[in-house]
């Protein structure tokens, strides 16, 4: 079998990859475990959904898969690292969803923004406006370059951090987005964007060395996996008022369970990974997701591959003074 789908697809996506290769879908497959697994044997690649695990042992049953697919941003279900060591292309849409998550984000400054108020000169509380206001935007990934756009067609401020970019990095001036420190981005910006793309090396990176340096009355919304922050500082930043307000787009399971540091904080909002799905994303995604694996199944199979360099779990020298060191 050429393409086992588990996901549904837009239905001029299926009748593409149908014409092309032998294509078994089903969906039900996501719910019966034992059942996916026994349907691998003879799979060359495969489409699934969030709530599908793809781990080393899963790969087991799957000796001839060459290519495994996601539509959704993400991949918290799949083991990245044991499907290199297997061979195992991971096909992600990353440039598909960049514009859902980018109109995400500035919708929820906007309500952030409005709906919590700060008092002004003559003791009103009042709400805030993104132009004229200084954003931050942690992590150049690809939905940096639309969401700087539209904030600077606010008006807005565009500020950047991003421990993988240099400072001399030419991606800055082309996004137009003024590259700092990570402690300087969070003490000039009324607003924060979180778009970090997850290693093990960012784990706890937005902690206790930065978030007390937190500009007053400031708003964060991050679509990034909620493991590059610290929980304690965080629930310590939003607990006292030194931030206003939080959106995170996903949170670990458990984070707001009683005893954890965000049990009962008021001030972040929660929402189930809804970032990245409309109904525009899901299409560019699925046709994006479909044209890799076909080129991939038509392509002859590499038998000398090498899993690529995983980095270093070591934390980069993350300096007040620059954007990257």
């Amino acid at each position: 079998m050429d393409i086992l789908i588990v996901e549904p697809l837009d239905p001029e996506v299926m009748h593409w990859l149908v014409a092309r290769h032998a294509v078994r879908y089903a969906p039900d497959l996501g719910r019966e475990p034992r059942g996916f697994r026994q349907a691998l044997y003879n799979v060359r690649s495969m489409i699934i959904p969030p709530s599908v695990a793809l781990d080393a042992e899963t790969l087991h049953h799957a000796p001839m898969l060459r290519a495994v697919g996601r539509l959704s941003a993400g991949a918290e279900n799949i083991d990245v690292d044991a499907c290199a060591r297997a061979g195992v292309e991971v096909v992600r849409p990353s440039n598909a969803t960049a514009a859902a998550e980018a109109e995400f984000v500035i919708g929820a400054l906007l309500q952030m923004l409005r709906r919590v108020p700060v008092v002004n000169a003559e003791g009103l509380l009042v709400g805030r406006e993104i132009g004229g206001s200084t954003v931050g935007l942690v992590g150049m990934s690809p939905a940096a370059r639309p969401l700087a756009q539209l904030l600077s067609a606010f008006g807005a401020r565009v500020v950047g951090y991003d421990p993988a970019v240099h400072a001399n990095d030419g991606i800055w001036a082309r996004w137009k987005v003024e590259p700092v420190g990570l402690r300087e981005l969070l003490e000039e910006s009324e607003a924060v964007a979180v778009l970090l793309t997850y290693f093990t090396r960012y784990h706890g990176l937005i902690g206790e060395r930065f978030l007390p340096f937190c500009r007053p009355n400031q708003v964060m919304v991050s679509i990034a996996p909620s493991s590059v922050f610290d929980e304690a500082a965080l629930a310590d930043a939003l607990g006292t008022g030194r931030m206003a307000a939080a959106w995170f787009d996903s949170l670990e399971p458990g984070m707001l369970e009683p005893g954890r540091p965000l049990h009962d904080i008021d001030n972040l909002q929660i929402t189930p990974r809804v970032a990245s799905t409309t109904r525009e994303s899901r299409v560019r995604s699925a046709w994006g997701v479909a044209r890799r694996i076909d080129e991939l199944l038509t392509q002859p199979v590499v038998r000398d591959f090498r899993p690529p360099e995983r980095p270093t779990d070591e934390p980069l020298d993350l300096a007040a003074g620059g954007a990257s060191g």
